[in-house]
């Protein structure tokens, strides 16, 4: 079993970037399929945005549960806000959204 110090972890937690994270519900005017026209422009947001690298990593979840989505945003919470409220899922109430701010564990990095 490796064996992690205290001066490891210290040195590893200098090494943390912040991040802001977004949890995406079912909003009061989510009703399939109707809204499917607007979740796919959601989804073509998404994409822009993850090209621009504004958003690092994106989660769709469909489990038939009231959370739809997490996305985590390399942008700190006011411009991240902004841009959720230029959601064309946001705007029409099919989504809604919480934001947190949160840091990255030192060498976090999703499975390819």
């Amino acid at each position: 079993m490796t064996v992690i110090t205290d001066e490891y972890m210290k040195e590893k937690l200098t090494e943390t970037k912040p991040f802001t994270v977004v949890i995406l519900k079912k909003g009061p005017k989510f009703k399939m399929p109707e809204v499917f026209p607007t979740i796919w422009e959601h989804g073509r947001k998404n994409f822009q945005l993850k090209a621009e690298g504004t958003l690092a990593v994106v989660c769709p979840i469909n489990d038939g549960t009231e959370v739809a989505g997490v996305g985590i945003f390399t942008t700190n919470e006011e411009e991240t806000k902004k841009l959720m409220e230029e959601d064309p899922a946001i705007k029409a109430e099919i989504l809604l959204y919480e934001i947190h701010p949160t840091k990255s564990f030192p060498g976090s990095s999703l499975p390819l």
